[in-house]
Parts: C-alpha cells; sequence; structure tokens
C-alpha cells in the first residue's frame, strides 16, 4: 500500500500548480465551498493512479488544487466512504496521499444526526473529539511509516484551530456548538433507539465518515480541524425520517457559514498558528 501511495503522490507532483501545505475534505452538501477557491488545477479521480472513486450523490469526485483565503490549497470534493465497499485503507488513501504531497493541516466537514438536545437543524457543530463506531480501524496491518505503531489519540482535533473558530464566529455573529461526533458504518440512518444509545455513550452528533480520515492524518502529524452540520435530530419521543435529500438540503443551508469558519482559519493558521 505504502508504495502506491507514493506512486500516486509522485503521479500529482508532475501535474500540480502549487505546493499544499492544507487540505479540505468536503462533505456531504458543503462542496460548495469550492466555487470560494481560486482553481488552478482540477483533476477527476478517475484519471489519479490508484485512487477509488466517489459513487454518493452530492460528491462531485475530484481532487481541486488551488488558493483559498491567500494560502495554497489541495480540496477533495467528494470522499470515500466504508459503506461504499471499500476497506479502510482505501478510503484513507487520500490523506496518506495528502502527507506525501506535504500536506500538514486537514480540515473536515461533514452532515450529521444530531443526538444533542440542545441542538437544531442547522446546527454547526466544531468537533472536540470523536467515537470510532466503526467495525475497523484504518490503521490494522502493517503500519506505515509515517507514525507510531500506537499513536496516542487525547488530542485529536487541534484546540488552536477550535479556538481560533470561536473567534471567528463570534467576529461573524455565526452561531457554533461544539460536541463529539461519533461514526457508524452506515448506510442506514440510525434507529430512534440507536441515536438514544450514542447520546448516553457521549455522543451529540453521528455520521457515516470523517473519524477514519482524521485517524490518519493524526498518525501522520497533522493538525485536524472537524465540523458537522447538524441535518437532522434523532431520539426525540416522536421518530422523524430522513432522507439523503433532505440531508443535503440542511447541509447547502449552512454552507455560507461553514465556508466563511473554513476560509478564515485557513487565512488565520498559515499566519499565526
Amino acid at each position: 500500500m505504502y508504495a502506491k501511495i507514493r506512486e500516486t503522490a509522485a503521479w500529482l507532483k508532475e501535474r500540480i500548480p502549487n505546493e499544499p501545505k492544507t487540505a479540505i475534505i468536503l462533505g456531504t452538501g458543503l462542496g460548495h465551498l469550492v466555487d470560494r477557491i481560486e482553481k488552478l488545477k482540477c483533476i477527476p479521480y478517475k484519471e489519479i493512479p490508484n485512487f477509488p472513486v466517489s459513487t454518493v450523490e452530492g460528491h462531485a469526485g475530484q481532487l481541486i488544487f488551488g488558493r483559498l483565503g491567500g494560502q495554497d490549497v489541495m480540496a477533495m470534493d467528494g470522499r470515500f466512504h466504508y459503506y461504499e465497499g471499500y476497506t479502510m485503507q482505501q478510503v484513507t488513501f487520500p490523506v496518506r496521499v495528502m502527507y506525501e504531497l506535504g500536506v500538514r493541516t486537514l480540515f473536515v466537514s461533514n452532515a450529521a444526526g444530531g443526538t444533542n438536545p440542545y441542538f437544531s437543524i442547522g446546527d454547526i457543530m466544531v468537533i472536540t473529539d470523536h467515537i470510532n463506531f466503526l467495525p475497523e480501524n484504518p490503521l490494522h496491518g502493517p503500519n506505515v511509516p509515517t507514525g507510531p505503531r500506537f499513536p496516542d489519540m487525547s488530542d485529536v482535533y487541534s484546540p488552536e484551530l477550535i479556538a481560533e473558530a470561536d473567534r471567528v464566529a463570534e467576529e461573524y455573529g455565526i452561531k457554533l456548538q461544539h460536541g463529539v461526533y461519533l461514526s457508524t458504518q452506515g448506510p442506514t440512518f440510525e434507529t430512534p433507539a440507536e441515536y438514544r444509545m450514542f447520546a448516553r455513550l457521549g455522543a451529540d452528533a453521528v455520521g457515516m465518515s470523517t473519524v477514519p480520515e482524521v485517524i490518519v492524518a493524526h498518525h501522520c502529524g497533522m493538525r485536524c480541524f472537524g465540523a458537522s452540520v447538524i441535518t437532522d435530530l434523532g431520539g426525540t419521543p416522536v421518530p422523524v425520517k430522513v432522507s439523503h435529500e433532505e440531508v443535503q438540503r440542511a447541509a447547502q443551508k449552512a454552507q455560507p457559514s461553514l465556508a466563511i469558519i473554513m476560509e478564515e482559519l485557513i487565512k488565520r493558521s498559515a499566519q499565526k498558528l
């Protein structure tokens, strides 16, 4: 696997116009952040050696290299999920490639169901910690020589980036929640009983992504910042039906505020964090 990672990184290095230190993984309904990127090069996943191909509606499936917040960035417009049939190594393959390209800070967004009774649909939750409820860890197997065999997980989400996000939100009048994100394998949405169980376990939001990518990024020594858009609420006395289309619509409404947070963080993180 490591040979394939280096092969893909070498192929990209010959074709990209910049040397990004920052990467963004855009989640369901949040792909419009790409409109704020000054695009220098877009490469479809299907053209990249060893790369998986995104199969989920709302995920465009391309790598974007350009400028955002005055900084060189790369962005995944469409991510990969365990429920699509990929292994954890395939899901996190792009993060490994990012590291080989020189990326040292990763921003991740997703859509999630809220289990915290104080949350509302459309809230943005800054991820302060996570619970891995997936059946496999992306670090299973031979250790990739970018990090330790047994990485410490006490500070996965950068406290400095979280604090700066709070300052940005206050300056722009954006409401931010904070909480723990729990990742399941999907593709089913949670039952009311599962939502209640996850809330008792300490989760504030539940989704089907992010945790594998962040684990691998942390293993590589990257700083990580994650945010969830709360697109539905579970565990309520009266069960609420949810669909992928409704999740996308709710995420799109929150996009302008999350875009501001992400862009300002990228600008400021290079300057002083």
